[in-house]
């Protein structure tokens, strides 16, 4: 089925702009840009090891996805004509109430503020399914979420592989299974276009900062939480266990097995 990119490109007109991968992808931090060297440097030391300008941006990116993406699964539930697009759905809405279960359990132990909505891009993509007439939902539905997911997916081998927190190891390997399974689910819906969709994945996007950076809680607003589904079949990591293991550890040090 032919994929219209008709909703990429009304982002750009109407300020939402472009893709939700480069929220993800560029530093999108305050004080951050896509030209400093500084990301990887260490901002503060913990129990469970140096926490990274990298690893504070990637636990507040891993909760902006989940605002955008959760209520995005609960449109499919709504919008959805096959049975692989609802499923799909499902994923989403399980997945990213057990990630955001786990960005909302490390947070505050890693002294990051998580925001509580989605960045204006992100917000863009909601926005525009909403728009959608159900059949046109369904292509847009699984070419946007493919894409976005195929793209985070290099940056959580890369947090994975680099960061030196146990914390955010085991955030980013709960996040690597979860954009596998999204990933899983969108092709199999058959309505991804992958020439244009990894067009579009390679492509890097030319956007304002602004446009790529949840805003921060006003003070005194309580979290929100990403409800679990009823019948959920992902859990946040057991992150008890872990501080469990590491609380007899030096400040810095971390499991030669975490």
């Amino acid at each position: 089925m032919r994929f219209s990119w008709n909703v990429t490109g009304a982002f750009i007109v109407g300020g939402a702009l472009s893709l939700t991968v480069a929220s993800l992808i560029h530093p999108s931090t305050p004080g951050a840009s896509a030209t400093t060297i500084a990301h990887d440097s260490i901002i503060s030391e913990t129990p469970w090891g140096p926490l990274t300008e990298s690893d504070r941006d990637f636990v507040v990116k891993v909760r902006a996805a989940g605002l955008w993406e959760y209520p995005v699964g609960q449109l499919g539930l709504q919008k959805g004509t096959t049975e692989t697009v609802i499923t799909a759905s499902r994923h989403l809405i399980d997945g990213h109430a057990a990630l955001d279960a786990t960005c909302r359990k490390i947070a505050p132990m890693l002294n990051i503020m998580l925001p509580n909505v989605a960045s204006p891009q992100q917000q863009g993509f909601v926005s525009a399914l909403t728009a959608d007439t159900s059949q046109q939902f369904d292509s847009d539905f699984a070419n946007i979420l493919r894409m976005t997911h195929g793209s985070i997916f290099n940056t959580v081998a890369k947090i994975r592989s680099t960061t030196k927190n146990t914390l955010v190891r085991a955030l980013a390997d709960q996040a690597n299974d979860t954009v596998l399974d999204h990933i899983t689910v969108m092709e199999k819906t058959r309505l991804v276009n992958f020439d244009q969709t990894l067009l579009r994945q390679t492509t890097p996007p030319d956007l304002p900062s602004s446009a790529l950076t949840p805003p921060p809680p006003a003070l005194g607003q309580p979290m929100t939480v990403l409800t679990p589904p009823p019948r959920a079949t992902s859990t946040p990591v057991d992150i008890d266990a872990i501080t469990g293991v590491a609380a007899g550890a030096a400040p810095g040090s971390t499991s030669p097995n975490s």
